[in-house]
């Protein structure tokens, strides 16, 4: 009894380890201006730091935990976040940029991820990552492509880097095309990864371009669903080709393969659009997923080490790099095709 007691005794502490990581990183980015970098990526490095000098093997249950459930409530609770009336007036004028941008960090990047050598789970996590919605993607593709911790790292570092260029960048380059403002808030919503540096980078432009950019990132989330279906579908394919490959297998079912945690999301989702969840209640939950959120990320730095980067070496940077530049150079051509600029 008494050795049970100490086990879960321990958990407990390990998680409560994780929150207080996220805690710290939610004070650390209000003393940043301007909201240039997020909670998530500062309890990502903080978590990788802390387990440089502390990573005890009782630890390890807890992070699991909070890295993976802790995880999937958040994205649940990020459906709070949607609203199909936003997303119908948004997307009539962002749905073929977005269209075109997927098509290259998907198509694209894959010709890409062959040049750089790198494995698919981190070079899709990176591209889905630039596409759609930054760590929120990521974090909602991990888990169903048993993505290991490291490839979550390296992959909001990749894009983290990029979105710290772009916030300084983008108002620059949009000013000398001379865009207008729906023209830049589209582009910056569509293509600058992180709703923190979405929002920097629109607002640094103009109130107006930084309204829309943040429409357009929240219309961008939506995406999320499909691309969590097909990712399940892949994954599932090639666990089943592994299968066969040694002596077994099974047919795929694709009921099987619908993530549970996404049913919970689009039901959150409905329930907002409807108005059901007073507008009150709805700032809270999505308060409180980007917290969860935090604090799974947290778990995943904690870890994940220094060595780990290290023998990763620069090759995810630089594909990351190297996607987000097409992305960009593909937004900005539809969007100037299509007379918005």
């Amino acid at each position: 009894m008494d050795t049970k007691v100490k086990k879960y005794g321990l958990f407990v502490l390990g998680v409560a380890i994780c929150f207080a990581v996220a805690a710290a990183s939610v004070f650390v980015e209000k003393l940043i201006p301007g909201e240039i970098l997020g909670a998530s990526i500062v309890a990502l490095f903080m978590g990788t730091i802390i387990n440089s000098f502390f990573h005890p093997a009782w630890l390890k249950p807890a992070l699991k935990f909070t890295s993976k459930r802790i995880l999937k409530l958040a994205i649940i609770l990020l459906g709070a976040s949607l609203s199909v009336n936003t997303i119908m007036s948004v997307g009539k004028l962002t749905f073929f940029v977005m269209v075109f941008t997927f098509a290259m960090c998907f198509g694209g990047g894959y010709f890409v991820r062959k040049l750089f050598g790198l494995n698919w789970k981190l070079g899709n996590l990176i591209s889905a990552g630039t596409g759609i919605c930054g760590g929120s993607a990521i974090a909602a593709i991990a888990p169903v492509i048993d993505a290991d911790d490291k490839d979550i790292a390296f992959a909001m570092s990749s894009t983290f880097l990029f979105d710290m260029a772009m916030i300084a960048l983008y108002p620059l380059m949009g000013r000398a095309l001379g865009m207008s403002d729906m023209g830049y808030g589209i582009w910056a919503g569509t293509s600058v990864n992180d709703t923190a540096s979405v929002v920097a980078s629109g607002y640094a432009f103009s109130e107006a371009a930084g309204d829309f950019a943040t429409m357009v990132k929240l219309t961008r989330t939506i995406a999320i669903i499909p691309m969590v279906l097909v990712f399940a579908y892949v994954s599932t394919r090639i666990k089943q080709k592994e299968l066969k490959a040694s002596g077994g297998g099974k047919k795929v079912n694709l009921m099987k393969i619908i993530p549970w945690f996404i049913g919970g999301f689009l039901i959150m989702a409905a329930l907002n659009s409807t108005g059901c969840i007073p507008e009150t209640v709805s700032g809270v939950i999505k308060s409180s997923s980007k917290f969860l959120m935090v604090t799974a990320l947290a778990a995943i730095g904690l870890n994940t080490s220094i060595t780990d980067f290290k023998k990763a070496g620069l090759r995810p940077m630089f594909y990351g790099i190297t996607i987000d530049t097409l992305v960009t150079l593909t937004a900005l051509v539809v969007i100037w095709c299509m007379g918005l600029m």
